[in-house]
């Protein structure tokens, strides 16, 4: 296969501190879509996901609780693996940062920049957010209402004095904007590529990598006294997972650099600074592409353990089903922007655009073929030319849905999809087979087939966002496992008439609010 057929794909592996919500699952089911898209499309994809173990966040968090550290990075580590199960997404790999493969990876990585003369021993004293596992400078910081400082992301710092290793990060600033300028598409969405120039521009310092206060980490080769400072560490994980440090072949020489890098705009400067600075300090290429989406609240307020509105996504999914729960976050914004989750704004969602516009043209059409037509594939006897307008759509979008699949426009692919439904919902009212049976059953004939296979087509389309619903839909049309790809879209692969069709069932049920939102009829 040749290597643009290749994929690679990763979430920001999560920290074990705490219990996964909606933010964890929407940025790995934006992975988990575009994957299945590229499996589907003819890729050879490596889709990496992971649990980042180290820091001193994660062992104060296990001090808390009372259990070994190791032990209770095994038990929060679970929980998102279970969330993984739950929400349907197809990883190939997850990463644990205290597995022994990352800790060789990590310890190579720092031997390649001390060979290069990237790192040196000095002191740090400065301002660091345990919370975040970062270091801010004075003018980032502001004065909290207890007269201590927090970071930007509201996390409270402490003062820090202690021996470190540092890169030598100040070095970086212009090479890092001359590989912005020769790779555009390196940040997205655009709109954040601003903030990370801007924060280059202001003056990059060195960057402390070793600590020396705690001892959970990977320890510095060479140095006992020193654990690495998290973000090299954690941001290494993207490397290890391809084999790291055998460079020469393998999946290394398969799939790095890696296409894509998901993560929250929380962390971007991390992907978009950091990392590459350490790749290409090290010799090694960075990453293709970081993308930093938005963050939800909820029904309008911030989202926060305090304020106890934090999202369940495994709640969600046992109250609306997982299909409709994932259509939802990926339909509602725009992906990258902020959005609000709402239970009325994901009831009206379901229902109106599950339910009505795409479940009930596949029910009312299939149950017209079952009752008018043998339960069969409709015959056909030549299409007007109205009815390929109809009939080809998927064939003339899939260029444009990949284009959008490409740029994380997942809101705008399904939106695209839906002016399809539209367009078929029109088609049916306006040639009312129902009324053909009476006055010209070889055009009712025509009709149905049409519909029939534009259903085949927009499930086909659907399947990264809805993958159990669109394979019931697809067992509906007799469709077999492996004619499921995009390969299958074409007019070459149509339905074939005659072909006995199952009884056919409703895919997605109706929605009512009540006591927050429950199923109702369907």
């Amino acid at each position: 296969m040749a290597r643009s057929k290749r994929y690679y794909v990763t979430t920001p592996i999560y920290y074990v501190n705490d219990a996964p919500h909606i933010g964890h699952a929407y940025t790995s089911l934006a992975c988990d879509v575009l994957a299945r898209f590229k499996r589907l499309d003819g890729f050879d994809v490596k889709f990496l996901t992971g649990t980042d173990e180290h820091g001193q966040k994660v062992e104060k968090s296990a001090q808390a609780a009372g259990v070994d550290t190791q032990v209770f990075t095994d038990r929060v580590s679970r929980n998102f693996r279970d969330l993984a199960q739950a929400m349907g997404f197809t990883h190939d790999d997850f990463i644990r940062t205290t597995e022994e493969r990352h800790k060789r990876a990590c310890q190579d990585l720092w031997r390649r920049l001390m060979d290069r003369g990237q790192l040196y021993l000095g002191a740090y004293s400065g301002w660091y957010a345990v919370r975040d596992e970062a270091f801010y400078g004075e003018g980032e910081l502001t004065d909290g209402p207890d007269g201590k400082k927090n970071a930007p992301s509201g996390a409270e710092v402490e003062w820090v004095e202690e021996p470190s290793y540092f890169f030598k990060l100040s070095e970086w600033g212009d090479r890092l904007l001359k590989f912005y300028d020769d790779n555009p598409d390196f940040i997205a969405p655009r709109s954040r590529r601003n903030e990370v120039t801007s924060f280059i521009k202001g003056g990059l310092e060195d960057l402390s990598v070793s600590r020396t206060t705690f001892k959970w980490g990977v320890p510095v080769p060479g140095d006992d006294d020193h654990i690495m400072y998290v973000w090299l560490d954690a941001l290494t994980n993207y490397i290890t997972a391809v084999g790291y440090p055998e460079t020469d072949g393998g999946e290394y020489a398969t799939y790095w650099p890696a296409d894509l890098h998901m993560v929250g705009k929380d962390i971007l400067r991390f992907h978009a600074v950091y990392w590459p600075a350490f790749l290409m300090a090290a010799g090694l290429e960075p990453p293709k592409r970081v993308f930093a989406h938005g963050w939800w609240t909820n029904e309008g307020d911030k989202i926060s353990k305090s304020l106890g509105n934090v999202i369940d996504p495994l709640e969600l999914i046992e109250t609306y089903g997982l299909d409709p729960v994932r259509y939802f976050l990926m339909r509602e914004v725009p992906f990258g922007n902020d959005g609000d989750f709402s239970r009325r704004a994901m009831i009206n969602r379901m229902n109106s655009e599950l339910a009505n516009d795409f479940g009930n043209l596949a029910q009312r059409v299939l149950s017209m073929v079952n009752k008018n037509c043998g339960a069969a594939v409709p015959m056909h006897a030549g299409f007007m030319e109205f009815d390929y307008v109809i009939l080809n759509p998927a064939q003339d979008l899939i260029s444009t849905l990949r284009e959008y699949m490409d740029r994380q426009e997942f809101n705008q692919y399904l939106e695209t999809v839906w002016s399809v439904i539209r367009a078929a919902n029109g088609y049916v009212d306006r040639q009312a087979p129902w009324k053909l049976k009476k006055d010209d059953p070889e055009r009712m004939g025509t009709v149905l087939y049409v519909l029939t296979e534009m259903i085949r087509q927009i499930a086909l389309l659907l399947q990264p966002f809805m993958p159990d619903s669109m394979d019931r839909m697809l067992e509906q049309l007799a469709i077999s496992p492996e004619h499921r790809t995009f390969a299958f879209l074409g007019p070459d692969h149509a339905l074939v008439p005659g072909t006995a069709l199952p009884k056919p069932e409703g895919v997605f049920p109706r929605f009512v609010e009540e006591d927050g939102g429950g199923k109702g009829g369907g």
